[in-house]
């Protein structure tokens, strides 16, 4: 069928992007670690096209920079990046939940609300018991399906992008933490409550406290001097999967 290679390619490359952003976000892909296109496409056992292809998208999402001549590299948030993350993620949110509550979920979102109810649930059963990778593939889709309800696909994605680079910041100090429940938010069911209410008040509220969480948890980040890459994974290996069918823990299933 003419374009078919096209469309093999193009689905594998989606498929290592998303499996190397999932190693990104588990810390198994540290801040600061370089790797070549041959690295990859041998790993997966894949031509270099469709890694290199793959590779510029997720430098286009901010997860990557290119190194001229060495290939690519995991880029490294610092804390300023993160408390600027958090400010923009709280503008977008706000302006969401505003929306949200002002407009109601409206008719024929009762299957999409079960489906975020059961995102909330799971994130909020994982931060209660400390499973930080099965916390963040929850927890994005959640944030990410809650966002859909307003029906603009660009605030949604926008929204996304941001949270994925939170959470590339923060795991490799969660990692660390020896008490890491007492460091994640788990009000996730409750919000969804206050948005399918209708409570306005009540959202806001929540809203503000999980973003002043994070702004709370960066500055004690900074007055600690953390070192962003110096977290669990940073050795020298590449270990980005087995192979092209491997699926990731930090990804929920459907």
């Amino acid at each position: 069928m003419p374009g078919s290679g096209a469309v093999t390619r193009n689905t594998l490359r989606r498929q290592i992007a998303d499996a190397l952003r999932d190693e990104v976000l588990a810390g198994r892909l540290p801040a600061g670690r370089e790797f070549t296109v041959k690295q990859i496409a041998e790993q997966y056992e894949v031509s270099a096209t469709p890694v290199r292809e793959a590779l510029v998208d997720l430098s286009a999402q901010g997860l990557l920079e290119s190194v001229e001549h060495r290939g690519f590299r995991v880029k490294v948030f610092t804390v300023e990046d993160f408390r600027g993350m958090i400010e923009a993620r709280k503008l977008v949110a706000d302006g969401i939940f505003r929306l949200l509550v002002e407009r109601g979920t409206g008719p024929g979102c009762g299957e999409r609300l079960v489906s975020v109810r059961r995102r909330a649930e799971e994130a909020q059963r994982a931060a209660e018991s400390g499973s930080l990778e099965v916390l963040i593939g929850y927890d994005l889709r959640f944030w990410r399906e809650l966002g859909e309800l307003l029906g603009n696909v660009y605030i949604s994605e926008f929204l996304h992008r941001i949270r994925v680079q939170c959470w590339v910041f923060a795991v490799p100090h969660l990692q660390r933490e020896p008490q890491l429940r007492t460091r994640l938010w788990y009000g996730h069911t409750r919000l969804l409550d206050a948005v399918t209410r209708g409570d306005a008040e009540a959202a806001r509220l929540l809203v503000q406290e999980y973003n002043q969480s994070g702004l709370d948890w960066a500055a004690q980040l900074q007055d600690a001097g953390a070192v962003p890459g110096s977290g669990p994974g940073s050795g020298p290996k590449v270990r980005p999967g087995a192979g092209r069918g491997v699926r990731s823990g930090v990804r929920p299933e459907a």
